[in-house]
């Protein structure tokens, strides 16, 4: 799944997502996206999305 399309994501989907603390490194966090915070259709660096346990964070797979 590309990270950077809006279209692509779904609310109730699981994925994994980088947060603003761990880009240096690329750890990846998985959970249940809750709720798609970026607006425009898409974003190079990823979709931000706020996942079910209310981690927010940029989708990378």
């Amino acid at each position: 799944m590309d990270g950077t399309k809006r279209a692509n994501i779904e609310i109730g989907a699981t994925v994994k997502v980088v947060q603003k603390q761990d880009q240096r490194t690329g750890k990846l966090t998985e959970g249940v996206v809750a709720k798609i915070l970026t607006n425009s259709p898409t974003h190079p660096h990823g979709i931000k999305v706020m996942l079910a346990d209310g981690t927010v964070g940029r989708v990378k797979e």
